[in-house]
């Protein structure tokens, strides 16, 4: 049988989907799994998102242009001016989800065997990127002790090296819900232009940052405007994971023309996607603020009942809707195999995505998860008892 390529068998499983057959294999067996493991939102999408798909009268269901219609790119430049992101519809491409624009970033940005520096823990898909692309991930490790907050600065300047082409953050940041300072961000704006490197920045959770600073964008750094990638996309803030609409935006003219090139190649993102995402955009305030509301609320309900559990320890996120937990166990992956695999309490357990897939770092994170509080307060305290209850019997083999 001919063998696989090195590239497909050195890519990471997703921490977030690979004990997905466990789970189905509870489901199976009469028992209730309660899903803290990936950031699909319960909530409901826009009113606007299915009234767009009730008027769509077409003939034909076409090609859109490789960049994404330019009615969505325009109305997009209206949603950006909301939170004083200056952008046109020529500096936004369309991409299949904000996955798709991050992989194109990871191929425009760097050549096989650069480097790229990322904090950690981080989302683990771009680890999955990186081998993909033959880009080596540079870890600058922040610690759940102090909050995830970003190392000092002369600490990720002695990672950089002559291969070191980008520096990749999240804001606010899946898994750990830390939220960049303004000071934060102009350190980082005055390392990538001391040392000319591609700053990255994944802005999917902007509207979730539960904090009274103003928020933060990549965008609004100044000095550096040809050196900055925004990746984002709709899955998150209208609840529309499903859809697959995500944005690039440089003002990089050299770097969108490379860009556009891969675009060519795949032709072109979902055209009915793209006309829910422009539809949402229209989302009332109303709307914006009770989703919000909803997720400030799971938050301190989530963190407050794991900070209760003997051993375990949750710093408050700030931003997104996850957060990482330390646990009382030595191997957080085999807990939540077992809690799967071998353990319900009343019929019930829970799935949750061991942190260890989060880091590149070998041994990083080991007795760690990232809990997503996309389910209703009723759901989630049930699953803090099905923990606990999980961690006592666990601990007690």
């Amino acid at each position: 049988m001919p063998e696989i390529s090195r590239r497909a068998a050195e890519m990471p499983a997703s921490p977030i989907r690979k004990l997905v057959p466990f789970a189905n294999e509870a489901k199976a067996r009469g028992v209730k799994v309660y899903p803290l493991n990936i950031g699909q939102p319960d909530l409901p999408s826009p009113p606007q998102a299915f009234q767009a798909l009730r008027e769509v009268n077409r003939d034909l269901l076409e090609y859109s242009p490789s960049e994404g219609l330019l009615s969505l790119r325009e109305k997009l430049t209206e949603y950006y001016g909301r939170f004083n992101i200056r952008t046109s519809a020529d500096e936004i491409i369309v991409t299949t989800g904000g996955s798709e624009a991050l992989l194109f970033s990871f191929m425009t940005c760097m050549n096989p065997g650069d480097e790229i520096i990322i904090p950690e823990p981080a989302y683990a898909n771009y680890l999955g990127f990186a081998e993909m692309c033959g880009v080596k991930v540079v870890p600058v490790v922040s610690s759940i002790e102090s909050d995830f907050a970003l190392p000092p600065v002369a600490e990720l300047e002695r990672l950089i090296t002559p291969r070191t082409r980008a520096l990749l953050i999240c804001n606010p940041n899946n898994p750990t819900g830390y939220l960049y300072s303004r000071s934060e961000m102009e350190t980082l704006r005055d390392l990538v232009k001391k040392h000319n490197l591609f700053l990255i920045s994944d802005e999917v959770y902007r509207e979730f940052c539960y904090s009274d600073e103003p928020y933060m964008s990549v965008y609004h750094l100044e000095g550096i405007e040809d050196n900055v990638v925004m990746v984002d996309s709709v899955s998150k803030r209208y609840n529309e994971c499903g859809i697959r609409i995500g944005t690039l935006l440089t003002r990089n003219a050299k770097l969108r023309a490379a860009v556009m090139k891969l675009c060519q190649a795949r032709l072109s993102p979902p055209l009915l996607g793209q006309l829910v995402a422009q539809a949402s955009i229209d989302a009332s305030a109303e709307y914006m603020q009770a989703t919000y509301d909803e997720y400030i609320s799971r938050r301190d309900f989530l963190v407050e009942g794991l900070n209760r559990i003997p051993g375990v320890y949750s710093p408050k996120p700030r931003g997104a809707f996850y957060t990482v937990a330390a646990l009382p166990v030595e191997d957080a992956d085999d807990f939540c195999r077992w809690c799967l695999s071998s353990f319900d309490y009343e019929g019930q357990t829970v799935f949750m995505a061991p942190a260890s897939g989060f880091y590149s770092t070998p041994g990083a994170g080991r007795n760690q998860v990232r809990v997503a509080y996309v389910l209703k307060k009723e759901e989630l305290a049930k699953a803090l008892l099905v923990l606990e209850k999980a961690l006592e019997a666990y601990n007690k083999q």
